[in-house]
């Protein structure tokens, strides 16, 4: 059928043509959802896909957070307890926990990605995931920054680019207003408590050092090599911290953390520089990982008010 467009005449299009057309947006729409796709995942392997993963299953809940962030959520399979947020990743299948994996499980979904944690899942699950053939990014995130790169790595991945460019661009912006905002701070002695029994805290190479530093604050035991390492009261005595922040597993104060307020010759005893930021802020290597980030550059800067000088 001619017609006209624009002032231009329209030729006649046959069937043929038609059809010709039809199978070229085919091939372009084929060629779209089905490109091979590559990233380097945090332990610095190559992950290929053949074309961008449908059938995820995720071994950690910070990943199953992340992968949401994304715009992956919607690929996701199987997951581990624990994952609980956004409210969607609540009714995803469970593989077992993050440390103890029912492979079996994992097996009968016939994922195309498997997405793992290298300090918490076990090292021999991952091993024989591995060995099983199953595709899989390994994720550690040492550093706030490592976040918005997983992000873009995953988006890429799930074939989410646009929003996970999105995500990593805010959460960037974010960073960048927090490191303006606090650099150049005096500096806070802190140190950090996971648990209790046994005394536990973050050495160098743990998230949670960065977002220290990122605040003003100096690790007291940022100088041990170990992600999560045991300590003694003996030791934080003799180091003194300014501040004691902790997390604990629950949404509430735990009580241990006024445990501290026997031991009154400690700096952040005397200023009753004790303080809480709950678990899944802190402790998950998410965007929201930022949130708690920010309430912990609130109490080290009330901290700085308290000194009175």
């Amino acid at each position: 059928m001619a017609g006209a467009y624009n002032g231009f005449r329209l030729a006649p299009f046959s069937a043929f043509s038609l059809r010709l057309c039809a199978s070229a947006v085919g091939v372009l729409i084929s060629l779209s959802t089905h490109a091979e796709v590559s990233v380097r995942d945090d332990v610095g392997n190559t992950v290929t896909l053949a074309q961008p993963a449908r059938r995820i299953v995720s071994l950690a809940p910070h990943m199953t957070e992340t992968l949401f962030a994304a715009g992956a959520g919607a690929h996701i399979i199987g997951t581990v307890e624990y994952s609980d947020h956004p409210e969607a990743a609540k009714k995803i299948p469970r593989v077992g926990g993050y440390s103890r994996l029912d492979l079996e499980a994992v097996a009968a979904l016939k994922p195309d990605l498997l997405v793992g944690w290298q300090s918490g899942n076990a090292a021999a699950h991952l091993d024989k995931l591995k060995g099983l053939g199953y595709t899989m990014y390994v994720s550690q995130p040492n550093r706030i920054e490592d976040v918005a790169s997983e992000i873009e790595r995953l988006g890429v991945l799930a074939g989410t680019d646009a929003v996970a460019a999105a995500e990593a661009k805010r959460l960037r912006e974010r960073l960048a207003a927090l490191r303006a905002q606090y650099s150049g701070k005096s500096p806070v002695r802190t140190f950090y408590q996971i648990w209790k029994q046994p005394l536990m805290t973050v050495g160098r190479n743990q998230i949670i050092t960065d977002a220290i530093r990122l605040c003003g604050g100096e690790n007291v035991f940022g100088a041990l090599e170990q992600m999560a390492a045991t300590v003694t009261v003996e030791a934080v005595i003799a180091a003194n911290p300014e501040v004691i922040v902790a997390s604990g597993m629950g949404d509430s104060r735990p009580e241990w953390l006024d445990d501290w307020k026997r031991w009154t010759s400690m700096e952040a005893v005397k200023r009753d520089n004790l303080f809480f930021v709950p678990p899944e802020l802190i402790q998950r290597h998410t965007p929201r990982f930022l949130d708690g980030t920010e309430r912990l550059c609130r109490h080290l800067e009330t901290v700085r008010q308290r000194r009175g000088y």
